[in-house]
């Protein structure tokens, strides 16, 4: 029997918030309740306070949601945002620098899911989102929806993520603190192992606590690095038997048994194109800064004014030491291992004998390059938000809110914003690896008095520099409504409107020098200029890192020492390789240069329903959200003014030396019903059920306007590519189901399972179209006729008319070689390109379940919270085979453990982050081969101590155990990137006013 429960009109009190788009989601946070100066209220902060508060929003959100909060005012559980979300059930992270960056909800990546700064959405270059923009001392509680809701901002195919920051009304008198942290990362070379980071949080409220402020600042600077080795321009894969002749592949006879246990015919195998081992140092500094103004006008008026502004600059250097296969296998000898499961072998031992002779002399052989490079890039993000909230009467609740962001990514250097300098050593005449190890281990074999890689047969080699800039610009309104009923099962209505417009712009110039076989000879370059350091020490974490055969030196050089040299003793008038005169540096020519424009509309109506089932009472939440999408984009392309048919069988596009823009446009509409259904079994058990429509808009890269196309055309068509801004959003039909059981205060268990289905993953396909009105002189009235004299071929064709037209059309010559050249007339068929171009091509699925347990052993002070999530999908990447395919990426089950003992002046609190195996992207330099990230596990601790009830001192450690990243292939031998770093540790201080 259903019963309806009478409503209170007090409960306005409670939530004065209204929903608008995805602005209601920070209300919940921002709730003021009046309180008794009579009433003694207990505040549990520390660990278990952020747990408690994190369970309480759990237990009493209507969905799927979770929550991170804060420990203390400016304490975040992790030093990192993004690590700090890794521990809730469904996400996982993409790391960088050893930092969280980029998150995965429910196998979802950071491009398809939604993150919000206190309910406003937030622009990116990309559709993904870089946490490592933000500090996590300015963050007050992080928001998980794993459901869809009418009220809900879309674009977070996964989930939705809300980032909320102290709100000075919420916590009502002063709140100031100051931290200072002492971070040492071993991992650099050159940088300094040991950087200062600074954070204070003012807050305080004025005139009888109607008017509030709160500033938060940070400045945190790390120096880090890596050493990696990797395949960086992939493997080139067969199938053994089908592909003799192939470049890259075993020869078909093998007279000297030099292939030992060569792959039988059928087995799919794949030769390395390249061995680089690599060292990077990253100098990053983070400056953010947030200020945020309440102010209670009157007893129905209230208005918050938010701007927060971040900057992140990195400045990266990279030392290499790499060698390129150009599969001469003469004089070779290889050893390939046995087919795996799937029947896949690689070469456990790889030779390349490129350039060999027994008595090769010095600087006869193939080249050990010896390569410095740097990027230097600087991220702004600027938001400023106003919000206008007012109580029309007991019943209703109005709110406006405004939002202007944007969002830069620039170079950070006068070089560009990232290049390379190549020197190189050519004695390299017979090349082995072997990859049995964890580490690949490179021996060359040099000419005969030649004893290793020495810095006296140095020489110059290419370059490549490049400049990006990428900004994207938001504006956001959205004003909306919550209508009370006095009685009845529905408890209110949500209404709203929202428009939302974004512009992105990037543009992208590089200048190249070639010259990657040398130039100059070593007397060019003075031998002082460079230094062997040890190879194997870079990676004294790794298994093969002592393995004698293992190359014992690289070279390392002062990158600005050397680029300086070489500008001057090697500058042309070049301006493709020079275009900033003698000095290097990315230049100015844009030949990429994209803009997308985005309008999106939307309005909302949400039933708010509360009754009871017999004695359980229940809620549901259920509306309907609909958008319509609006998208222009241009892109920046070299132009065309006429087709000339200058041989048999070719046709070549005439270029006007200029680019031209070039518009496309698209819209569509999305209708997204959502419903969430709770009931509390019992005083301690709730169950829930929701369905509902989310969508994920695509990548800017592929719906960038500009239509390119190929310099060459058959008689028939040419073709070319471009992007679709008429692609439509993947769209996923979501239903979950959770059973939670909260059995003591701070302690639960819950079980989850959810399904998604989802359709217009984006594939690639043809189409024909013409471009720039152009002809094509073998289509028209002159080669008509000659078909219509009988002359078929090509040959005959343009002989027919070099006889008939060479006097009577200027467009019918001879070249200075003698050759007969016909160019395209006006009266010529309108020229024919295939276009490729992104299309919305597949439905998928990705289901799983979601298991966390949270206990609290009594008041001892010690507790545990476990929970992992297993997902499942339906379509995988086959390795062996070498069709197309396209397979869901970032799918991965993952797992957490966090241990904490907390008493009145001690915490501590030890986590372990793990995360399965998964196919991180397709195309790995020489193909569409498949990257696995292998499964990566990582323990982090972090003990803090009061030593007065102001003062507190702490101690973190990440990734104490030194744990190193790897990538493969399609075999888990098949090395795509190896990495190295070290743990990390923070010493600090804060002090709370």
């Amino acid at each position: 029997m259903m019963k309806t429960r009478p409503f209170n009109k007090n409960r306005i009190a409670l939530s004065v918030s209204l929903v608008l788009g995805s602005a209601m989601i920070t209300s919940t946070q921002a709730q003021e309740a009046a309180t008794d100066d009579n009433v003694e209220v207990i505040e549990v902060s520390g660990i278990r306070g952020s747990m408690i508060r994190a369970m309480d929003l759990k237990r009493s959100g209507e969905g799927i949601v979770e929550a991170i909060s804060a420990e203390d005012i400016g304490k975040f559980p992790d030093t990192n945002l993004a690590e700090s979300l890794q521990r809730i059930t469904g996400v996982s992270i993409d790391r960088s620098d050893g930092e969280g960056s980029r998150v995965t909800i429910r196998g979802f990546g950071a491009d398809r899911n939604l993150v919000l700064l206190n309910g406003r959405q937030m622009p990116t270059p990309t559709r993904s989102f870089d946490f490592a923009d933000l500090a996590s001392e300015g963050v007050s509680t992080v928001e998980v929806y794993k459901t869809g809701r009418a009220s809900i901002a879309t674009g977070g195919l996964g989930g939705t993520v809300n980032i909320i920051t102290p709100r000075p009304l919420a916590n009502p008198g002063r709140q100031a603190t100051f931290g200072f942290k002492a971070v040492n990362d071993d991992s650099t070379q050159k940088g300094d192992k040991w950087t200062p980071e600074f954070s204070g949080l003012y807050s305080e409220t004025f005139m009888d606590d109607k008017f509030g402020i709160a500033l938060t600042g940070s400045y945190q600077k790390r120096d880090s690095g890596n050493s990696n080795a990797s395949v960086a321009s992939g493997w080139r894969s067969f199938i053994s038997g089908q592909d003799e002749g192939g470049w890259g592949n075993l020869p078909a006879e093998d007279p000297d048994n030099s292939y030992l246990n060569k792959p039988a015919d059928g087995i799919t195998y794949a030769v390395p194109q390249n061995l680089v081992y690599q060292f990077n140092e990253a100098y990053r500094t983070r400056i953010n800064g947030q200020l945020t103004l309440e102010y209670q006008a009157t007893d129905k008026l209230k208005t918050r004014l938010d701007y927060t502004y971040s900057e992140r600059s990195i400045d990266r250097e990279l030392t290499d030491m790499s060698t390129w296969f150009s599969f001469n296998y003469n004089n070779a000898t290889m050893v390939w291992s046995e087919p795996n499961e799937e029947g896949i072998s690689y070469p456990i031992q790889y030779q390349d004998t490129d350039n060999y002779s027994a008595d090769a002399a010095r600087g006869t052989g193939t080249g050990i390059n010896s390569g410095r490079g740097f990027s230097a890039t600087k991220n702004t993000n600027n938001s400023i938000g106003l919000n206008l909230e007012y109580q029309v009467n007991d019943n209703l609740v109005v709110e406006l809110d405004y939002h202007d962001a944007s969002a830069k990514h620039e170079p950070n250097s006068p070089y560009g914003s990232w290049g390379s300098l190549a020197m190189i050593s050519n004695n390299r005449i017979r090349t082995t690896v072997d990859f049995s190890q964890v580490l690949p281990v490179l021996s060359i074999e040099y000419p005969e008095g030649v004893d290793g890689f020495e810095p006296e047969d140095m020489i110059g080699a290419g370059s490549n520099f490049g400049n990006n800039h990428e900004r994207t610009d938001l504006e956001q309104i959205q004003a909306g409504g919550k209508y009370y009923f006095d009685a009845g099962i529905i408890e209110s209505i949500d209404f709203g409107i929202a428009q939302t417009e974004t512009n992105n712009h990037s543009k992208y110039a590089s200048a190249t020098r070639g010259t990657w076989s040398g130039v100059g000879e070593p007397e060019d370059w003075e031998d002082s200029w460079f230094t062997q350091r040890s190879l194997g020490d870079m990676f004294d974490n790794i298994a093969g890192h002592a393995d004698p055969d293992l190359e014992p030196y690289y070279i390392d050089w002062d990158f600005e020492q050397i680029a300086e040299y070489t500008a001057a003793t090697f500058y042309n008038e070049n301006d493709t390789e020079w275009p900033c005169g003698p000095r290097f540096c990315g230049g100015t020519n844009y030949t990429t240069d994209r803009y997308t424009d985005e309008k999106m509309q939307a309005v909302y109506v949400q039933a708010n329903m509360v009754f009871d089932i017999g004695d359980m009472p229940a809620e549901i939440i259920t509306g309907v959200r609909y958008e319509k999408t609006e998208t222009r984009a241009s892109a920046l392309v070299p132009s065309y003014d006429g087709i000339s048919w200058s041989s048999t069988n070719e046709l070549v596009l005439q270029p006007t030396g200029e680019s031209v823009f070039t518009d496309e446009s698209g819209e569509y509409d999305n209708w997204l019903p959502s419903i969430d259904f709770k009931v509390d079994l019992t005083d301690d058990v709730v169950a829930r059920a929701s369905f509902s429509k989310t969508i994920s808009r695509p990548g800017y890269g592929d719906m960038q306007g500009g239509k390119t196309l190929g310099g060459q055309i058959t008689t028939i068509q040419g073709s070319g590519s471009r992007g679709n801004p008429a692609l439509l959003p993947l769209e996923s039909t979501n239903y979950d189901l959770s059973l939670e059981w909260y059995y003591d205060e701070a302690s639960y268990a819950a079980v989850g399972w959810f399904n998604k289905d989802v359709t217009n993953f984006v594939g690639r396909r043809t189409i024909t179209e013409t471009a720039f009105d152009l002809r094509n002189p073998a289509q028209g009235p002159r080669a008509d006729a000659a078909r219509a004299a009988g002359f078929t071929g090509n040959a005959e064709i343009r002989q027919y008319i070099l006889e008939n037209y060479l006097d009577s059309d200027p467009n019918v010559y001879l070249n200075e070689h003698g050759d007969v050249v016909i160019d395209a007339s006006p009266e010529d068929d309108l020229a024919q390109f295939e276009i490729n171009i992104p299309f919305n091509q597949r439905d998928n699925n990705v289901n799983g379940w979601e298991v966390a347990i949270q206990h609290m052993f009594w008041d001892s002070g010690f507790g545990v919270n476990v929970n992992g999530t297993m997902v499942d999908g339906d379509l995988y990447y086959d390795n062996a085979s070498m069709e197309p395919q396209y397979a869901l990426t970032g799918l991965s089950d993952s797992a957490n453990f966090i241990a904490f003992y907390e008493n009145d002046k001690l915490s501590v609190r030890v986590a372990y982050n793990w995360r399965d195996k998964f196919l991180a992207w397709i195309g790995d330099g020489s193909g569409d081969n498949p990257v696995y990230t292998e499964a990566y596990g990582q323990w982090d601790v972090n003990m803090s101590y009061d030593v007065t009830g102001n003062l507190t001192v702490f101690v973190e450690g990440i990734n104490l155990t030194n744990e190193y990243q790897r990538q493969h292939g399609r075999h888990e031998q098949m090395l795509i990137n190896l990495r190295q770093s070290s743990p990390r540790y923070n010493l600090g201080m804060r002090y709370t006013f």
